[in-house]
């Protein structure tokens, strides 16, 4: 993209207090090359340099060098999110290989997540009016690698769902390959990874360079669920990931070039609970129609449940027991409302289903599996729920076995 003002950015940094960017008139700048005079220019190396060190002195952890950069090369991958503080600890520590801290920072895991040899990244999210505004990209890659630096992470997941057209995806690869060389240059060894959408197919009018994106970043995690945000069929409830459209999805990106290496299959560890208007005789339960960027129905007529709370909906209100669903390979059950006696259906994903995922994961020489997220189960006292959590993590790790 070519700046169509004439400007430089000359950039003053306070250590603990962000960035602060002035603009001053020079020549004319062209594209990413012109980002990366400012962010890779000597006074920016020797910034990082100082924040290094600082850092270092500062660092929270027993060990010190618990604070390093983590520069293990992994054959496989169990990619997380994690978005509340209270509960990793409970976490499987033994087969995580990267964990993302999805809303806040807590120094404690990053000590014990370096300890185990585990990877901890930054949450990357940004609006689409970052990508056409030259100052404020600059500013959030900086003050996104200022915080790493800082913090002792290990690199950064970027996670934007906006829409964007194909004449506009040069604006996010360019921006996507900005931050990666950043980063990069910045913390040797970092990692740098980009959510996509469980097909390439502009899902949810995500019109992405899916293959430039994947080229550049170190792999991209394939959100394999929310696959009903766009229903063109029948408004009916559905599995939140099936079977068949999640293989669909997978191998459209392998037909791009992308290499099975390069992807990471997210799975839910959540459910949808819908709603019913009418249930046939075959248990189709028609729903609501809800709008979603341009398509009548979608899953927002139902809402999100933990699997946590799925299970309880279960045991506790279910009026069909689980069932099966041969098509989707996913489990569901219906429930009614005991003050309305309104009729409900719930769809989800438990160990059956997700461990033919992750075995089709396995089958296809992906790169790695990981849930959405890891908070959803049950890490409470109950022993019904504490097999039900642990037998959730034994499924996923059966990814790494030979």
């Amino acid at each position: 993209m070519e700046l169509t003002v004439i400007w430089s950015i000359l950039v003053t940094f306070t250590l603990y207090g962000g960035v602060t960017c002035l603009q001053n008139e020079v020549h004319s700048k062209h594209g990413l090359g012109a980002e990366l005079q400012q962010v890779g220019s000597p006074m920016f190396s020797e910034h990082i340099s100082a924040m290094r060190r600082l850092a270092a002195q500062n660092c929270p952890c027993t060990d010190p060098s618990l604070c390093d950069t983590i520069k293990t090369t992994r054959t496989k991958e169990i990619f997380l999110f994690s978005v509340s503080s209270h509960n990793w600890q409970d976490y499987d520590w033994d087969h995580i290989t990267t964990i993302t801290m999805f809303g806040y920072y807590d120094p404690k895991l990053m000590c014990f997540a370096h300890s185990k040899g585990v990877r901890v990244v930054d949450l990357g999210g940004f609006g689409a009016d970052l990508l056409t505004n030259d100052t404020a990209r600059i500013e959030w890659v900086m003050s996104k690698v200022e915080f790493a630096v800082i913090n002792h992470l290990d690199g950064i997941n970027l996670d934007i769902e906006f829409a964007l057209t194909k004449e506009e995806a040069p604006l996010l690869t360019s921006f996507v390959q900005m931050t990666t060389e950043v980063f990069k240059q910045s913390i040797p060894h970092s990692q740098v990874t980009f959510d996509v959408a469980w097909s390439p197919d502009c899902i949810d009018l995500r019109c992405y360079d899916h293959k430039a994106i994947a080229d550049t970043v170190d792999f991209v995690f394939v959100m394999s669920y929310d696959e009903q945000s766009q229903i063109f069929g029948d408004c009916i409830a559905k599995a939140n990931s099936p079977y068949d459209q999640t293989a669909q999805g997978v191998e459209a990106f392998l037909k791009l070039g992308i290499p099975a290496k390069k992807l990471v299959l997210g799975v839910p560890w959540y459910g949808y609970n819908y709603k019913c208007l009418t249930v046939s005789e075959t248990d189709v339960c028609t729903i609501p129609e809800v709008p979603f960027r341009g398509v009548n129905c979608s899953d927002a007529a139902g809402n999100q449940k933990s699997f946590v709370n799925v299970m309880k909906l279960l045991v506790l209100n279910s009026t069909t027991g689980r069932k099966w669903n041969a098509t989707y390979k996913a489990p569901y059950f219906d429930y009614k409302n005991s003050e309305t006696g309104e009729a409900y259906q719930v769809w989800y994903d438990d160990t059956q289903s997700l461990q033919l995922r992750y075995d089709y994961a396995k089958k296809m020489g992906l790169y790695g599996v990981g849930p959405w997220n890891a908070d959803l189960l049950d890490y409470g006292n109950d022993p019904i729920g504490r097999n039900q959590t642990d037998a959730m993590w034994s499924a996923m790790a059966t990814f790494l076995n030979p």
